[in-house]
């Protein structure tokens, strides 16, 4: 943006959590970097894996256009996409010349004043988005920041034990919601995730693009505890010693359970 001086880009789009790589960027700094040179562009945001789950502000960091969907911190099968748009972009479409029919803020707006939807509903996808939001209400968004940020760092202190590292190298840059972990030389990721799949019923994410066949995902967001994480990274351990990383059994579940106890003990003290 600093060099377009005549203001040709439109928008700025930024992933804030991308979840092939266990990445979370700092969307506010964008924003800052657009306001600091007097860039009029939009700000869109892909919140897929990060709203409900991560904090986000969308009126504080200056996004236009914030996107998610029901699959992930909202706890749904795939199905529903959520859009949050500021009045800035709203007032844009009203001059943008691509022909849309399907994304129509105008159709949507004007059918959602009465109760209804421009065409079929999925129903049932809404009522358990319904029941989601009851649960994330009740729970509170601030508490459910801080569970996530505390579940991950148990997968973060597994992976420290085995020897391994992150996709993201730096810890401004892990996620909290998904830990991409990269594989020593020679062993293949695809193998990987087969085995704990076939052997372990348990499914491990792929790496994608320049990553694949180099790490596995676990994720862990949504409706989870210690236990569940510790599950998987059980079976990610087991994986790992059959496809021939040299790590000592255990070493990795002890750190999670190390550090799981530490933070509830660190958390009582607090309370007291």
């Amino acid at each position: 943006p600093p060099a377009d001086k005549a203001h040709k880009i439109k928008a700025v789009f930024v992933t804030h959590n991308e979840t092939a790589t266990g990445v979370t960027s700092d969307v506010a700094a964008v924003r800052a970097a657009l306001d600091a040179c007097g860039h009029p562009a939009l700000l869109f945001v892909d919140g897929v894996s990060s709203i409900g789950s991560i904090d986000f502000r969308q009126d504080e960091w200056g996004v236009d256009c914030a996107v998610s969907g029901s699959q992930k911190g909202f706890m749904l099968p795939a199905g529903l996409g959520f859009l949050s748009v500021s009045q800035k972009a709203l007032d844009a479409a009203k001059t943008a010349r691509h022909m849309r029919c399907y994304f129509s803020f105008e159709d949507m707006i004007k059918t959602n004043d009465t109760g209804y939807f421009p065409y079929t509903p999925p129903t049932q996808l809404l009522r358990g988005l319904r029941a989601a939001l009851d649960l994330i209400f009740e729970e509170g968004l601030e508490n459910i920041f801080a569970r996530h940020h505390h579940l991950a760092d148990g997968v973060r202190a597994a992976v420290s034990a085995w020897g391994l590292k992150l996709c993201a190298t730096e810890p401004k840059w892990h996620s909290d919601t998904v830990s991409a972990i990269r594989l020593p030389e020679g062993v293949d990721g695809v193998e990987v995730i087969r085995h704990a799949y076939r052997t372990y019923n348990t499914s491990l994410g792929s790496g994608l693009s320049k990553v694949a066949g180099k790490v596995f995902r676990i994720g862990h967001l949504g409706s989870l505890n210690e236990v569940m994480v510790l599950g998987a990274l059980s079976a990610a351990e087991l994986t790992l010693l059959d496809c021939g990383v040299k790590i000592e059994p255990g070493v990795g579940v002890g750190a999670a359970i190390r550090q799981f106890r530490s933070a509830a003990a660190t958390a009582t003290a607090e309370a007291a």
